[in-house]
């Protein structure tokens, strides 16, 4: 624990020191993985799997904000669709305009999360996004995420139905239109996991927000738990199908990376907390005060003796 403890705070000093290298580092891993992802999932245009695209997209993307991230990651992703279907690309650029309009211009540090759900979806670990958006967001992180549920599920009709809808030129276009919207939002599957996305969420926020002791970690254990529930309420009133062991295996691993977040950005010494209490003309507060764990790293001094020459000495 205390390697771990000194590599911790190794890593904040180095981010520290470093951050204008670091956080371009980071972003361009960051879309390299999401690109490349979507253009396994659903590259449906040959011109954007170019690797030289992939890669110049990511360098220019690692210079701005995570806000122009998603909105280049969100055009990325049309021009897939509009390879198959005009008419989806249009209904999910619809979409998209919407959210941007109505959340977004008031609340624009959760844009990532749009973006992150579907492709954390594709990597069949999606039940991490609620922990860590509990974690670190509000409750209106539940938008985004939810859109993004959403817009996955547009992605994943797109793919399984690619080629119905490029051979579909003969349908009226209004008939198209509505069929489209109908057989994306009876998606009960994408019901059910958006409303346990929603709940996850609301039970970590309001857990992380009480004074207990370890609530970040209680907080990551039942929103887990609040997820498989209504997962399961969903399959047994709505019969929708979730693989039993790729559910499983998700929400472990998900598990996992909610509890490396919380060691290495959340961790407090709760062996240290201290209540205080103060007043003034109107109020007592009563303070519950827990630090942060901090270690510094051990200075090891290595000294070393001259043997040969201490042992000249002995013989004089």
């Amino acid at each position: 624990m205390m390697g771990l403890l000194v590599f911790k705070e190794w890593l904040k000093e180095f981010y520290g020191r470093n951050a204008l290298y670091v956080r371009p580092i980071i972003k361009f891993a960051l879309c390299l993985a999401i690109f490349l992802i979507l253009n396994q999932n659903i590259g449906f245009m040959a011109k954007l799997k170019s690797p030289l695209l992939v890669i110049g997209l990511s360098l220019v993307c690692s210079v701005l904000p995570y806000g122009v991230i998603s909105l280049i990651t969100a055009v990325f992703a049309l021009i897939h669709i509009n390879s198959v279907s005009f008419e989806i690309a249009i209904l999910t650029a619809a979409f998209m305009v919407i959210i941007m309009l109505l959340y977004y211009g008031f609340q624009p540090g959760d844009s990532i999360l749009l973006i992150a759900t579907p492709v954390l979806f594709f990597l069949k670990v999606p039940y991490v996004v609620p922990l860590l958006a509990g974690l670190s967001c509000g409750l209106m992180s539940v938008i985004p995420v939810s859109c993004g549920v959403c817009l996955y599920y547009i992605l994943l009709y797109v793919k399984q139905n690619a080629g119905v809808l490029t051979g579909d030129a003969a349908v009226d276009i209004t008939q198209k239109y509505g069929q489209i919207i109908k057989n994306i939002m009876s998606n009960q599957t994408m019901l059910v996991m958006m409303a346990a996305f929603a709940v996850g969420i609301l039970v970590v926020c309001i857990i992380r927000n009480t004074s207990v002791d370890y609530a970040w970690t209680i907080a990551i254990i039942v929103g887990t738990i609040a997820q498989l529930v209504v997962i399961f309420i969903g399959d047994f009133l709505f019969n929708i199908t979730v693989p039993m062991i790729s559910l499983i295996v998700g929400m472990f691993i998900s598990v996992t990376i909610a509890a490396v977040y919380n060691f290495f950005v959340l961790a407090v010494d709760y062996t240290r907390t201290e209540y205080l209490q103060y007043e003034d003309d109107d109020y007592y507060y009563y303070v519950k005060a827990v630090p942060k764990i901090t270690v510094s790293a051990p200075d090891v001094r290595v000294q070393q003796i001259n043997a040969r020459k201490a042992g000249h000495q002995v013989r004089r």
